[in-house]
């Protein structure tokens, strides 16, 4: 029991900095997701259309086609 207790801050010091490294991972995620939609949605008021969107690709060949 004497050994825990003296390793107890150590073990509470690991577990405080996992959580504060995870916690930081996730508000980086967040904050990153937020960015990429306001710029996808900038992108899309620009016009700019993302290629996972439903459109069908003869449409788009033919688009492309008139393009060039």
């Amino acid at each position: 029991m004497t050994e825990t207790i003296n390793h107890l801050p150590f073990i509470v010091g690991s577990y405080a900095a996992a959580g504060i490294v995870i916690g930081g991972l996730v508000a980086w995620v967040m904050l990153d997701y937020r960015a990429q939609r306001r710029a996808l949605a900038e992108l899309e008021k620009r016009g700019m259309v993302r290629r996972s969107a439903s459109v069908r690709p003869e449409r788009t060949m033919a688009k492309a086609e008139e393009q060039a």
